[in-house]
């Protein structure tokens, strides 16, 4: 008889997938990986908060309980979640203005802020509008990763000159490069760069920034010419402190719609670039991603944030990265790195004040390098221009705007190709190549293009011409699809032998809408003023009902809709005229041997 934690094993594998891969292996690599997120937020959270106006214990907050619910919560096994340079940037850009001067609002403000978002963000997900991350195509999220990357790398050039905050590195040169502090991010940024060639399994990031570490306190002992190399220091406390976010409701509920707008701009803000950076991370590991679930990581993630004195989180490129190459397997990689942070700083403190910020420069040097997917952007150039000019577009985007924006920005342009793309499904003229009873139907052409008829294609009928409509009618591909129909329309009228009959083969026009119905109508009425008729073969279920709704199937007559392309032709063509059937030599069709003309063995 099952136990009942036997009866709720499968329930815990359909919330948590990845419980069954956990083991003592998964737990060591875990917990490494963890260890190497841990070391890399603690300057990030300190540097994040200081961009935002806001005490260093809120960035360090921030990337504790909320990793830790972000990832338990959430779609992702890799995603690490905590506060980042494009969230910390536009919370300090939207406190200002709100907090009017009033510096005792800030913090009350930016807790606020941070439970809105959770909220807003919560509630996509139950609304099951997730899926909206879908729109993200392949291709912006190649041009994101690669802009990305040259950021990652622009600033951390800069740290690894001995620059301090988001400096560039032309500022850095011109303050002055530190020779200690390249010393220290040259011997990490070795060591990493061997890790990744010959020990890509094991922490040889950790392993990187431990010797970065011990030449940095090296140099102490014998100094070189400049000042030293900068180092973390000694962080406050990264326990959570929990209060709530409301406390200040009155003056908060009097700001109205201005913090309602900021909320939002914020949640697309970090729900942006989170999903982004989990299709970045899916898209290299095979895995799924379901977005409503990572949608209700990450508004967990900001309302514990909330609750607990953080800010607002959302994905971490410069920690998820480094959190893949360090071989995590299992989102417990993000409760180790929350618990190992909150250790870290209440207990070694003077060990962790001697983190060179060089030597965290470094480590984002190389995950900046792997970051660049030579191989993608050469298939794309040579599958796809227009995939291509999508990525090098929001690769330069990324450089230039906002990520978030950036994003955006992608994803908008990959909507109007799609939509191009839609709006001209093609027509494809449908013939044969050899005679003979069984054979199959062949593409002579695309409709509107110039004549490219396979080798020992056998000519069209004159009076019956065969169309395959291929993709969705709608009201953006109507104009498309009516040009074409007009020209063969005027082909038939110019010849007294033209195909005046049409027989679309309507199998792969998945959908219609109004203004298709209205387009095939207006087909109908054309065809029969120039004395032949429209004929359907095979259109979709949905595409009659809309139809029959519409009364088109009524005016078209249920003998003009056939299941199968042989009883369409046999049906067609007794109908043909027979004056210019006696005078054909083509005889395309079986049933050409019973019309006038057909000579006695006719050889079909």
């Amino acid at each position: 008889m099952p136990t009942d934690a036997t009866a709720r094993t499968p329930a815990l594998h359909r919330l948590w997938p990845w419980v069954a891969a956990v083991g003592p292996a998964s737990w060591r690599a875990d917990a490494l990986a963890g260890l190497l997120g841990a070391l890399l937020v603690l300057p990030q959270g300190i540097a994040f908060a200081a961009l935002a106006g806001l005490p260093p214990a809120m960035g360090l907050a921030a990337a504790a309980l909320p990793c830790a619910v972000a990832a338990l919560a959430g779609s992702s096994r890799h995603v690490l979640s905590g506060p980042t340079n494009a969230t910390s940037l536009a919370l300090g850009a939207m406190l200002v203005p709100l907090a009017a001067g009033d510096a005792s609002l800030l913090l009350p403000l930016a807790l606020a802020l941070t439970l809105l978002v959770g909220l807003m963000q919560t509630g996509l997900a139950v609304a099951r509008l997730g899926t909206l991350a879908n729109f993200i195509s392949p291709s912006v999220m190649l041009g994101f990763t690669t802009g990305a990357a040259a950021l990652i790398a622009w600033y951390a050039a800069a740290g690894l000159m001995g620059a301090e905050g988001r400096a560039s590195p032309l500022q850095a040169w011109q303050q002055g490069t530190a020779a200690s502090a390249l010393v220290v991010g040259g011997c990490t940024l070795v060591v990493a760069a061997a890790g990744r060639r010959w020990w890509r399994q094991g922490p040889y990031l950790l392993v990187a920034l431990l010797v970065g570490t011990a030449v940095g306190w090296w140099l102490t002992l014998h100094p070189l010419a400049g000042a030293a190399p900068l180092r973390v220091g000694s962080p406050p406390s990264a326990l959570p402190q929990w209060r709530w976010p409301w406390e200040d409701a009155d003056r908060l509920l009097a700001l109205g719609s201005p913090l309602l707008q900021a909320a939002l701009a914020l949640a697309i803000v970090a729900l942006g670039q989170s999903m982004a950076i989990a299709k970045t991370l899916a898209a290299r590991t095979g895995d799924a991603l379901d977005a409503n679930r990572e949608c209700l990581g990450q508004g967990l993630g900001n309302l514990a944030a909330a609750c607990s004195g953080g800010m607002v989180v959302c994905g971490s490129l410069n920690r998820s990265l480094p959190n893949l190459e360090a071989g995590a397997r299992t989102p417990l990689a993000g409760v180790c790195a929350a618990g190992f942070l909150v250790a870290l700083v209440a207990l070694g403190g003077p060990v962790l004040a001697w983190i060179p910020l060089a030597g965290v420069s470094a480590l984002l040097v190389v995950v900046a390098w792997s970051l660049f997917d030579q191989p993608s952007w050469h298939r794309i150039w040579r599958d796809d221009r227009r995939e291509f000019a999508i990525a090098l577009a929001t690769t330069v985007a990324t450089l230039t705007v906002q990520l978030e924006m950036a994003v955006l920005a992608g994803v908008m342009l990959s909507l109007v190709v799609y939509l191009h793309r839609s709006a001209r499904p093609a027509l494809r003229t449908m013939g044969f190549d050899r005679q003979g009873a069984g054979r199959p139907f062949v593409v002579l052409g695309d409709v509107g293009e110039p004549a490219a008829a396979p080798a020992g294609a056998l000519p069209e009928c004159p009076q019956l011409k065969l169309l395959r409509m291929e993709g969705s009618v709608w009201f953006g591909a109507v104009a498309h699809v009516a040009d074409r129909l007009r020209g063969l329309r005027d082909q038939a009228a110019a010849s007294p032998e033209g195909q005046r009959h049409l027989l679309v083969m309507a199998k792969s026009m998945n959908t219609i809408d109004l203004a298709a119905a209205e387009l095939w109508e207006a087909e109908r009425v054309r065809r029969g003023e120039l004395g032949g008729a429209l004929y359907f073969h095979r259109p979709r279920p949905q595409v009659q009902a809309l139809w029959q709704r519409t009364g088109f199937l009524q005016r078209l007559g249920a003998d003009h809709v056939f299941p199968d392309k042989r009883r369409a032709i046999a049906t067609i063509v007794p109908q043909l005229d027979d004056a210019v059937c006696s005078r054909c030599e083509r005889r395309v069709f079986e049933e050409c041997a019973w019309r006038p003309g057909a000579p006695i063995d006719p050889g079909i």
